[in-house]
């Protein structure tokens, strides 16, 4: 894909414009400030240009996805959706000020923080499995960490239904971090495959590199790594810290064959606490969906291309909030209770005006008898 230029940032009620974070494939990141109430959040934005089906049902794929799984503490926070007043379709979610996209080439991260990472990310796919989704494109670029140093799987834009597949399905082709069947095209995506990613990623987090990367240059092309993947030889992490026990467990989350993998993202990550355990690590807790939990009744529909949403003709917005009138809990409470309470609200508007109007007649009235008894008016 051509690189494209990054589109405008759009003018969106109750946000104000900061500074862009990202151009991706096909929709731009900005950072917004949203006035009510106040926080910095990302605002996920196609470009003006963009009509195509394909991309529009995509990006609402996303928004729905995150709508049915962003209260696990894993996975990003989508706050609201809808189309800007020049007719962008944008998702506003929360603003993640780093993530893993560099960190782990640049830095030697410890094994305890890749385990629990791990153990985090087993936990959010598990629970979009059992929402009967495949996220897709699992690698470190789309773990996010939040502002209190959680990580949390981001960039749903590809995800798809694990009961509805085609062959026109759009293939995730993050080739380093792609299982074998994925390149070869195969499958679009699987429980299975998400295993591998996750194994892939896990891998990547602890080596410094993708699994099948070499160091020499001109060795890395995207050709180059499909035939490597599609071989899919485990090589060791060249690291004294990593215990034997880890490199079994991502040994096997990377079988050649997806019948020897773990059987689901939980199994994986159940394997990664047993190596907490055997290294004296606390266990990171593995948050999954109660038995008894069930995704919400309207399912994602991944086919549908339209603009969704109310469109904005005009934005009224002003530049700054409303003071209140009285500040205290004395003065909350009087609000509250005039705006539930009072029955007859609108007629103590004028109420202030009569009471003016009154004092002036009787002041009138008092003037003009002072003048008449002095004799000045006769």
């Amino acid at each position: 894909m051509p690189q494209r230029l990054p589109s405008s940032p759009p003018i969106l009620p109750g946000l104000a414009y900061i500074r862009p974070l990202g151009s991706g494939g096909f929709a731009d990141v900005f950072l917004y400030g949203q006035d009510m109430p106040r926080r910095d959040v990302a605002v996920k934005v196609l470009p003006s240009d963009v009509r195509d089906a394909d991309l529009l049902g995509m990006f609402n794929a996303e928004a729905d996805v995150l709508a049915h799984l962003s209260a696990h503490p894993s996975i990003v926070t989508v706050y609201q959706a809808g189309i800007s007043a020049d007719g962008r379709p944008y998702i506003v979610m929360e603003y993640c000020p780093g993530s893993l996209a560099q960190r782990y080439r640049v830095e030697r991260m410890p094994v305890a923080e890749v385990l629990s990472i791990g153990v985090r990310m087993s936990g959010a796919l598990e629970s979009a499995h059992h929402a009967g989704l495949v996220h897709r494109d699992v690698k470190p670029s789309n773990i996010l960490v939040t502002t209190f140093g959680a990580p949390v799987l981001a960039d749903f834009g590809i995800s798809s239904s694990l009961v509805r597949q085609g062959a026109d399905e759009m293939l995730a082709m993050s080739v380093p971090w792609s299982a074998p069947e994925v390149i070869a095209e195969q499958t679009a995506g699987t429980v299975s495959s998400e295993v591998w990613s996750l194994g892939a990623t896990v891998y990547s987090l602890l080596a410094g590199h993708s699994p099948f990367e070499r160091r020499e240059r001109g060795q890395n092309s995207r050709e180059q790594l499909r035939r490597r993947i599609a071989r899919a030889s485990y090589t060791d992490i060249s690291r004294t810290d990593v215990p034997p026990s880890l490199q079994a467990v991502l040994a096997r989350a990377m079988s050649r064959n997806p019948a020897d993998r773990f059987a689901s993202a939980r199994e994986l990550g159940e394997a990664l606490q047993k190596v907490q355990s055997e290294l004296g690590l606390p266990a990171t807790p593995l948050e999954v969906p109660a038995a008894e939990w069930a995704p919400t009744a309207r399912a994602v529909d991944f086919a549908d291309g339209t603009l969704r949403g109310p469109a904005r003709s005009r934005i009224d917005r002003e530049g700054v909030r409303k003071l209140r009138g009285s500040s205290g809990v004395a003065g909350l409470a009087r609000d509250e209770d005039t705006d539930i309470s009072a029955p007859t609200r609108p007629a103590h508007r004028f109420l202030p005006w009569a009471l003016a109007a009154a004092t002036l007649v009787v002041a009138s009235a008092v003037v003009l008898a002072a003048l008449l008894a002095t004799g000045v008016l006769r």
